[in-house]
């Protein structure tokens, strides 16, 4: 690497890290002004229900791939926006966040709020560290900057210098973006679509951060491609007759399908066309995030700091559409929704390369706390990637991820709620390994396919295994779905 970075653990589980302070020497100011020089900097790009299908579209994702590495494994904890981006913010699975839904007691940013968790977040920790951090566009379902929470509206989560997030934001039109603790009003001109202004936000941060010799973490999550899915005007005209790709999954039912899917319909000629259309426009509103993560490189570039900084790009949960008869939606443990794109550039990171490491988004946060030089706390169930990323053997990482859903009646203004077409299957919990997913509902009915032989999961062979077999899953589940910290790590070696 062009500098050094504690890179944490590769393989066996450590022992848990202090979250108590540790009273250190005072810098002087120049002696400040070298750490903060030396110190990585952190670009993260976050869309909102991105599937993988949709990576020929975006070339500037391309180049990052071929200047990076991606993961072919990675997975999500939930596949739902808030559950999944709870994990993002705090390392840890939702079964320990409490954030197990959009909405309700146990959902949404209310209870993120309300559990305290905002301190835990990877941004709290790297601005204790002298981080200048910024958080941009979606923050959490249920988040309202015209709301007044703890006193404050709109209200500034403690861990951001920068915050410039707006409640809803899918139209990208017509929005009232909160600016720190001030109201932007947004219209319906070219110059007022979203992304592109979230793109020069993130551009004038870097730009002030680098000249100011102070190291940065900036997020910056889109409300794309999530529906409606609305292009820039300038894009709206982009792959004319472009059609929904459809794979062996397309409009099958797996056999022996749990009862919740075998009542799916095969798809009519018009579900089909409305599959295709929302698959163009799903494309099409993509480009001007493209175009983002090119923008914010070329800055990084000439504010002379791309040779330290990591740049990742990932989703918080992906998206069917017409696989396994199911229409608009997520939610289930097929690859489809919980197996999303993951690229991660930067100082020291292996080129071109492709990395079939279980990796999770419980990982995020311990990864950017220790390219920040934070102590990652003991509560924390994932762990830093650093470790994968040099090109080195994944041998040691952890072999199975977990997944959990909890089915939860969608309000009408529920965004993810996309009426008759989204399905939310009934709760589950699930494991996936490079080799494997095994799922078990509440019910008592089990879902096993085996993804060397049967990569598309058509084939659900539970009722084929041995009992003995069954009952290994089924410890092996039991442990992760209720693991903590750093029994997480042990659980996740089944």
């Amino acid at each position: 690497m062009a500098f050094s970075v504690q890179s944490g653990v590769s393989g066996a589980a450590t022992a848990a890290v202090p979250t108590r302070p540790v009273t250190q020497p005072a810098l002087s100011a120049s002696a400040s002004a070298a750490a903060a020089a030396t110190k990585p900097n952190i670009v993260f790009v976050l869309t909102d229900d991105m599937s993988s299908n949709l990576l020929p579209y975006m070339p500037q994702v391309q180049k990052l791939q071929s200047q990076g590495t991606s993961f072919s494994d990675f997975v999500v904890s939930n596949s739902l926006c808030c559950p999944s981006r709870s994990s993002i913010f705090t390392g840890e699975y939702p079964h320990n966040t409490g954030v197990l839904s959009n909405e309700g007691p146990n959902g949404g940013f209310k209870a993120f709020h309300d559990n305290g968790l905002e301190k835990d977040t990877f941004a709290a920790a790297l601005k204790a560290k002298g981080y200048r951090t910024a958080m941009m566009g979606k923050y959490l379902n249920g988040y309202d900057p015209r709301s007044t929470v703890d006193g404050q509206q709109p209200y500034v989560p403690q861990g951001w210098s920068q915050w410039d997030v707006v409640g809803n934001g899918y139209p990208e039109y017509n929005y009232k973006l909160a600016h720190n603790h001030v109201m932007e009003p947004h219209g319906k001109k070219n110059k007022d679509y979203l992304t592109d202004v979230l793109s020069k936000k993130g551009q004038s941060f870097i730009k002030k951060s680098a000249a100011a010799n102070k190291p940065f973490m900036l997020e910056v999550a889109l409300f794309t491609p999530h529906g409606p899915s609305r292009p820039a005007r300038r894009d709206k005209k982009d792959f004319p007759g472009l059609k929904a790709p459809q794979g062996p999954a397309f409009d099958k039912l797996p056999t022996n399908a749990p009862r919740w899917l075998a009542r799916q319909n095969p798809l009519t000629r018009s579900e089909k066309n409305t599959i295709d259309k929302k698959f163009r426009k799903r494309a099409q509103s993509l480009q001007a995030v493209d175009k983002m993560l090119g923008k914010l490189r070329q800055t990084l570039t000439r504010a002379h700091v791309a040779d330290k900084t990591y740049v990742v790009f990932s989703s918080d949960n992906g998206f069917h559409l017409g696989e396994y008869r199911l229409k608009a939606g997520k939610q289930t443990a097929f690859d489809t929704d919980v197996r999303v794109p993951l690229v991660i550039a930067g100082p020291g990171v292996a080129a071109g390369r492709t990395s079939h490491a279980q990796v999770s988004n419980i990982d995020f946060a311990p990864t950017f706390e220790k390219i920040g030089g934070a102590a990652v706390s003991s509560r924390v169930d994932g762990h830093s990637m650093l470790p994968l990323l040099d090109g080195g053997s994944a041998a040691g990482w952890r072999t199975a991820n977990l997944i959990e859903h909890r089915h939860a009646q969608q309000a009408p203004d529920d965004p993810d709620n996309h009426g008759t077409e989204s399905i939310s299957p009934p709760n589950y919990h699930a494991m996936r390994t490079n080799s494997y997913t095994y799922v078990e509902y509440d019910s008592g009915a089990k879902e096993y396919y085996n993804l060397r032989t049967d990569p598309d999961e058509l084939h659900n062979i539970a009722g084929r295994l041995s009992r003995a077999r069954l009952a290994k899953l089924h410890t092996a589940l039991t442990r992760l779905k209720s693991c903590q910290g750093d029994g997480c790590w042990s659980a996740g070696h089944p």
